[in-house]
């Protein structure tokens, strides 16, 4: 059975969750102070019902990976996902000219029932320099709070649509030249105790393997250092995906920087032309404990999307 949950909104700031005393989520649509760090929304901290964290913020080697946050590596030329730009034949160069945000312009919906937080988020994904470029509808659903598991569950959804009079071109530092470097998307920053953390995929799919690679899930199970135990992360496409504009595939890493990407371009670019739209949905599980394969298939195939 689900646990009741409480809501807090303030205003213009941000919105949290909680559950049996233990705040579970935050999702931060203020704008950030920092324009080089690409200021978009984010939820962080996000924690298990044990209240162990399981969201890095501003790690020093990376100071614009903030929790979970929808980004764009490489758009049409722009960085919406903050830091440094990968260039071809030059690596990495810090050019703030490049980098756009992504405006929170309103709620559309906002409903909290007993056990279930969802709401609509309007955004408009701005160039450097101040051109609306593209319209995003964000939809969050909090659900699934269930003791008796151990874990709560994170819908993510989002429609984009170009508003340009050209194309927008989605891609990557891979698409750009850089090898398994793919990271743009929906995307996760671990904690620093996370770095060493085990990686699994459907049947025989794990570890290194997992980067670039095409699976329905992926989770990714860390160590604390500050308590005896582990915590389990597991990322989710809806299956709706399967026809989305693009094919996806994973970027991880578990060594020094632990991270996960549901890569929308990873290998190629795409392109959105200019009116239509693209959706992708997704789900975080956030579990207590160390998951191993069965126990994922067996929570995600008795929590329909």
């Amino acid at each position: 059975m689900s646990a009741a949950i409480t809501v807090t909104h303030r205003h213009g700031d941000h919105v949290t969750v909680e559950a049996a005393g233990v705040q579970l989520m935050s999702y931060v649509y203020k704008p950030d102070p920092v324009a080089f760090e690409s200021r978009k929304p984010y939820a962080h901290p996000l924690r298990t019902l044990r209240g162990r964290h399981v969201s890095g913020y501003r790690p020093s080697d990376h100071r614009w990976h903030k929790g979970l946050q929808m980004t764009s590596s490489h758009l049409s030329g722009q960085n919406f996902w903050g830091g440094h730009t990968y260039v071809p034949g030059e690596w990495y160069q810090d050019l703030p000219d490049r980098i756009g945000s992504m405006r929170h312009d309103g709620f559309a919906g906002f409903t909290v029932e007993r056990d279930r937080l969802s709401f609509t988020e309007q955004l408009t994904w701005v160039a450097n320099g101040g051109d609306a470029w593209a319209r995003e509808r964000r939809d969050i659903v909090v659900h699934s709070v269930e003791p008796d598991e151990g874990a709560w569950a994170l819908d993510w959804g989002i429609e984009l649509t170009n508003v340009r009079d050209t194309p927008l071109v989605f891609g990557s530092p891979t698409t750009a030249g850089r090898e398994l470097a793919g990271y743009t998307g929906l995307h996760w920053r671990g904690p620093r105790d996370f770095s060493g953390g085990s990686v699994l995929g459907p049947g025989d799919l794990g570890g290194e393997e997992m980067m670039g690679a095409q699976a329905p899930w992926l989770a990714f199970v860390g160590e604390h250092d500050d308590v005896d135990g582990h915590s389990t992360l597991v990322f989710a496409h809806a299956p709706e995906n399967d026809k989305a504009i693009h094919e996806s595939h994973w970027f991880v890493r578990s060594q020094d920087t632990p991270m996960v990407a549901f890569s929308w371009a990873f290998f190629e670019e795409f392109t959105l032309p200019p009116g239509e739209s693209f959706t992708y949905r997704y789900r975080i599980v956030v579990a207590d404990g160390a998951w191993d394969r069965d126990r994922v298939t067996r929570y995600l195939e008795s929590h329909g999307f």
